[in-house]
C-alpha cells in the first residue's frame, strides 16, 4: 500500500513538472511575426531637396534676380546656411551627399560620362559606402528618390541592368526619374524602379518633367501615409532643373523679358547690393572682377546682347518654376499635417552657374555642328526652351549667378564653383526663424546631420561588408545654437584638375581650364599658381594673400597633398579611355519584339560608319504605318519607318534632318524584308566628333532598290534610346509624332556594321 502511494505520488510529480515544463517552453516557444526594422521614437521625416547648376546668387534668397519664393518661404521659417560646399560638379556632389564620403572616395572624382579607371574615377559606387537611403531603411525609414541620379555606370544603364548601383540597389524602396547627367524635359527617357516608363503625356498635352516628377513624389506620399503613416519617410528630390536644356513653360519665360537687358556686369552688382541688404554675406564683403576671359557686356554687339539676355530670361524663367513645383511638393506635406514633423533641407545648387554653354551659349546649331551667326540664331530666340532647342546661357550668366565669387561650376579651387545656399527647415525643432548660420560646412555633412536628427547610428558594416567612416560632420547642433563652431574644419576640393582645400579659415586654391574649353584634360597642370584667401576676413576671395604668407600657403599645399593620396584624388586628370559597352567588339545587332528602350550609348555606333540595317515584318492587308526602328531624338539620329505607305529614312543632326530617303513605290502586303544601306562618301574631309559624315543613303524592299539619296550627316543623341517598332522618348523626325508605333507586325530587325 505504502510501495503503490509511493509511486502514485511520484508519477504524479513528474507529470506535474513535465507539466510545469510544457507550459515553460509553450511560453518560450509562442509563435510570432517576423518584425523589419523599427525606426527610432520621434524620429522625423526627411526631404533632401537638390538643384542643378544654379549658384550662389541666382535666387531671390541669396539676393538673385529670379523670384524663387518657396525658397524664400522656407528660409522664413528655418535657417539659412551662407558657407555650405559643394564638389563643384553633379555626379561628385550627388555621390558625397549620398554617401557622407568624399566624393572620390565613391569613384566620382568627375562625372560619369567621363569617367576613368581607376579607383577614384570609375564610377562604381563601392558597397563599403552605404548610403543616406540604405542606412535609413536599415533603420525603419521608407525611402524614395525622383529625377537625377547621374551616379550609374553608363554600361549598367539598361533595363537588363546590373543594378545594384541604381537607385533601388543603394538603398530606395522607389525611383522615378532618369540615370544620365541631364534629359529632356520636354520628352525625357525616364524609369520607374529599374523599368522603362514613358511619360503620362507629352508635350503638346502640357507635360514637364520638373511637374510630373512632383506629381510623382506626392503620389508615393500619399500612398505611403495611407499604408504606414506609423513609418517615417525619407525623401530625395533632386529634378534635374537648372541643368541644360533650360525648358520651360512660356509664360515663365514671359515674366522675364527685359530683366537682363543691363548684362551680366550690373546684373552682378546690384545682386550683391541685394546680398547685403539681405544679410546673406557680410558687410565688409568685395565684389569681385570678372575674370579676364569673359567678355564685358559694354564691349558686346548689340545684337550679342539681346540673344544673350534672351538666354537669361528663359534660364531664369526655368530657375523660378523649378522652384514653383519643389514649393508644390513641400505644400503636400503642410496641407497633410506632418510639416512640422519634416526636416527639410534644400540646397540650392550642385555646384556654380555653368559656364558649359561656352562664351556665346549655345542654342541653334548647324546640322555640321557648327555655330550659326549671331543674327541667325536671334531670328529663333523667341523659341528658345521649345523641345527641339537643347539650349543653354553664356558662360558670363553663370559668373553672375555665383555672385560675388570668383569663377563658377568646376572651378573647385574657388567659391564660384564649390559654395551653393543651403536651407534647413525643421518647425518642431528650429526656433530662429530666418536665422543666418555662418560656419563652414561641407555636402558630405548632410549624412552624418541627417543621421543624428534621425537617432540613428552609423553602421560600421553592411551585408558583411565594413564601411569606410564618414567624412563629413553633423552640424544639428547649429540648429539651436548660431555660435556653434563649424563641424568641418578642413576639406580638398578637386574637379577635372582645378584643386582646393580648406583648413580652419584659409583657403588655397589652383584652377585648372575654363569650363568650356573642352581640350581642359590634355592641358598640363601647374598653368595657374595657388592662391591663397583668409576667408575670416575675406569672405569673397578678394584677396589673394600668396604672396604675403607663401608659409601658409605650403602648409596647405602639403594638406592637399596627403588629404589627396588618402581620398583616391590621383592621379588628377587621368587618362581618359572609351568607356565599357555591351556593344564593345560587335559589328551585328538583333533586335525582335520587346526590344526596345535601349540605351542609344549602347548601341550600334553607326556615325560615318558603313552599316546596313534590315527588318523583316508583315504588312497587313490595306498597308500599315509607323516606325520600324529608330535610334535617337529631337538632337540626333536615325528612323526607319513607314508613312503613307512608303519606307522612308530620315537622318537628324543637331535637330536638323540632314538626310531623307523613301521608297517610289507603296509596301506590298504579307511578309517582306526591307533594308537600309549607308555608305561613307569616298574622300570624306577630316572630321571632329560630330562630323560631318556624309555618305549615300540606298532602300530596299526585297532584292530591289526603292529609293536613295544623299545623307549629309548623322550624329546619335546618346541620352535617348534605340527602339524597335516605336520612337520611345522625343522623335528623331518632325515627319510623325512619338511614338508612332508600327500598326503590323515585325519579326526583327539586324544591324550590320561594315
Amino acid at each position: 500500500m505504502k510501495t503503490t502511494t509511493l509511486a502514485t505520488l511520484t508519477l504524479a510529480l513528474h507529470i506535474c513538472v513535465a507539466a510545469a515544463s510544457a507550459q515553460t517552453v509553450a511560453k518560450a516557444e509562442a509563435p510570432s511575426w517576423p518584425r523589419g526594422p523599427q525606426a527610432p521614437a520621434g524620429a522625423p521625416n526627411i526631404v533632401l531637396v537638390l538643384l542643378d547648376d544654379v549658384g550662389f546668387g541666382a535666387t531671390s534668397t541669396f539676393g538673385g534676380a529670379t523670384a524663387t519664393p518657396e525658397l524664400d518661404r522656407l528660409a522664413r521659417s528655418g535657417l539659412r546656411y551662407n558657407a555650405f560646399h559643394v564638389s563643384a560638379l553633379c555626379s561628385p556632389t550627388r555621390a558625397a551627399l549620398l554617401s557622407g564620403r568624399t566624393d572620390h572616395q565613391i569613384g566620382f572624382g568627375t562625372v560619369a560620362d567621363i569617367a576613368a579607371p581607376y579607383p577614384g574615377y570609375n564610377a562604381h559606387w563601392p558597397k563599403s559606402a552605404a548610403s543616406i537611403a540604405r542606412v535609413l531603411r536599415d533603420n525603419g525609414y521608407s525611402t524614395a528618390a525622383f529625377g537625377k541620379w547621374h551616379n550609374t555606370p553608363y554600361e549598367e544603364i539598361s533595363p537588363d541592368g546590373p543594378f545594384e548601383r541604381w537607385p533601388t540597389g543603394l538603398g530606395f524602396d522607389y525611383f522615378y526619374g532618369f540615370l544620365a547627367g541631364y534629359d529632356s524635359q520636354w520628352s525625357p527617357r525616364l524609369y520607374r524602379g529599374t523599368v522603362p516608363a514613358d511619360p503620362p503625356k507629352s508635350a503638346e498635352q502640357g507635360y514637364h518633367l520638373t511637374s510630373d516628377l512632383v506629381d510623382d513624389a506626392v503620389h508615393w506620399l500619399r500612398r505611403h501615409e495611407a499604408i504606414a503613416p506609423q513609418k517615417p519617410f525619407f525623401l530625395y528630390f533632386a529634378p534635374g532643373a537648372t541643368h541644360w536644356p533650360h525648358h520651360v513653360p512660356k509664360d515663365y519665360i514671359a515674366k522675364y523679358r527685359g530683366k537682363f537687358d543691363q548684362g551680366w556686369d550690373r546684373l552682378r552688382e546690384e545682386t550683391f547690393a541685394r546680398q547685403k541688404q539681405l544679410g546673406v554675406i557680410p558687410a565688409d564683403a568685395e565684389l569681385t572682377p570678372r575674370p579676364a576671359e569673359l567678355p564685358a557686356w559694354a564691349e558686346l554687339r548689340p545684337e550679342q546682347r539681346a540673344l544673350y539676355a534672351r538666354q537669361m530670361e528663359v534660364y531664369s524663367a526655368f530657375l523660378e518654376h523649378t522652384d514653383h513645383e519643389v514649393g508644390r511638393l513641400l505644400d503636400t506635406l503642410r496641407a497633410d499635417g506632418i510639416a512640422d514633423d519634416t526636416l527639410v533641407l534644400y540646397i540650392a545648387g550642385d555646384n556654380g552657374g555653368s559656364g558649359e554653354g561656352g562664351l556665346d551659349g549655345r542654342d541653334v546649331i548647324n546640322a555640321d555642328g557648327s555655330i550659326p551667326s549671331t543674327q541667325e540664331r536671334l531670328k529663333q530666340a523667341e523659341r528658345f526652351g521649345e523641345e527641339r532647342f537643347d539650349n543653354h546661357y553664356a558662360a558670363a550668366w553663370a559668373w553672375s549667378s555665383s555672385t560675388p565669387f570668383q569663377w563658377m561650376k568646376q572651378a573647385a579651387s574657388h567659391l564660384g564653383g564649390s559654395r551653393d545656399p543651403l536651407i534647413v527647415s525643421w518647425p518642431a525643432r528650429i526656433a530662429d526663424k530666418g536665422g543666418l548660420r555662418t560656419q563652414f560646412q561641407h555636402i558630405t555633412d548632410i549624412a552624418p546631420t541627417i543621421y543624428e536628427a534621425a537617432g540613428v547610428k552609423f553602421p560600421e558594416s553592411v551585408d558583411g561588408v565594413r564601411q569606410i567612416p564618414l567624412e563629413g560632420a553633423s552640424f544639428v547642433k547649429s540648429f539651436v545654437d548660431a555660435a556653434a563652431p563649424s563641424s568641418h574644419p578642413r576639406q580638398v576640393f578637386e574637379t577635372v584638375g582645378n584643386r582646393g582645400v580648406y583648413a580652419d579659415g584659409w583657403w588655397a586654391g589652383a584652377r585648372h581650364e575654363p569650363p568650356w574649353r573642352l581640350q581642359r584634360a590634355a592641358a598640363p597642370l601647374g598653368q595657374h599658381p595657388w592662391e591663397l584667401y583668409d576667408l575670416a576676413h575675406d569672405f569673397s576671395q578678394a584677396h589673394d594673400l600668396a604672396a604675403q604668407r607663401p608659409e601658409k600657403l605650403a602648409e596647405l599645399i602639403a594638406l592637399f597633398e596627403t588629404e589627396a593620396k588618402r581620398t583616391q584624388i590621383y592621379p588628377i586628370l587621368p587618362e581618359r579611355t572609351p568607356l565599357p559597352s555591351p556593344a564593345d567588339g560587335r559589328d551585328l545587332f538583333v533586335y525582335r519584339a520587346g526590344a526596345d528602350d535601349i540605351p542609344s550609348r549602347i548601341g550600334p555606333k553607326l556615325s560615318g560608319r558603313a552599316h546596313r540595317i534590315v527588318v523583316d515584318l508583315v504588312v497587313p492587308k490595306g498597308g500599315a504605318d509607323g516606325v520600324l526602328l529608330a535610334d535617337g531624338g529631337d538632337y540626333g539620329g536615325f528612323t526607319l519607318y513607314v508613312k503613307d505607305g512608303l519606307l522612308q529614312y530620315d537622318a537628324n543632326s543637331f535637330g536638323a534632318i540632314t538626310g531623307h530617303v523613301a521608297s517610289q513605290a507603296r509596301l506590298p502586303s504579307g511578309k517582306l524584308r526591307v533594308a537600309f544601306e549607308f555608305t561613307p562618301a569616298p574622300g570624306a574631309p577630316p572630321r571632329g566628333p560630330n562630323g560631318p559624315f556624309p555618305g549615300a543613303g540606298k532602300l530596299f524592299i526585297g532584292e530591289t532598290l526603292a529609293g536613295e539619296g544623299r545623307i549629309d550627316n548623322l550624329v546619335l543623341s546618346y541620352n535617348e534610346t534605340l527602339d524597335l517598332g516605336r520612337d520611345g522618348g522625343a522623335p528623331v523626325s518632325p515627319a510623325y509624332a512619338s511614338p508612332f508605333p508600327y500598326a503590323g507586325e515585325i519579326e526583327s530587325a539586324r544591324v550590320e556594321l561594315r
